[in-house]
């Protein structure tokens, strides 16, 4: 889905900048254009960027009865 119609940023770029590294909503901006023209997208944009964190955090975490390597 379109995030940022101004600058065609959609939800898997955002997705995809998160994977990357991208910290912020002004991070995101400087990355992919995403809320630099008319702002109208920014608080989706850091909503969709939160998500995709903590989906990438959830990935991260060892399966219930799996000790994790000191």
């Amino acid at each position: 889905m379109y995030v940022c119609i101004c600058n065609g940023v959609t939800d898997r770029d955002i997705a995809a900048a998160a994977s990357a590294g991208c910290a912020g909503v002004h991070e995101l901006t400087m990355r992919t254009g995403c809320g630099a023209t008319c702002g109208s997208c920014v608080e989706m944009a850091g909503e969709l960027l939160a998500q995709a964190h903590r989906r990438h955090e959830a990935e991260l975490l060892p399966l219930p009865g799996i000790a994790r390597a000191a």
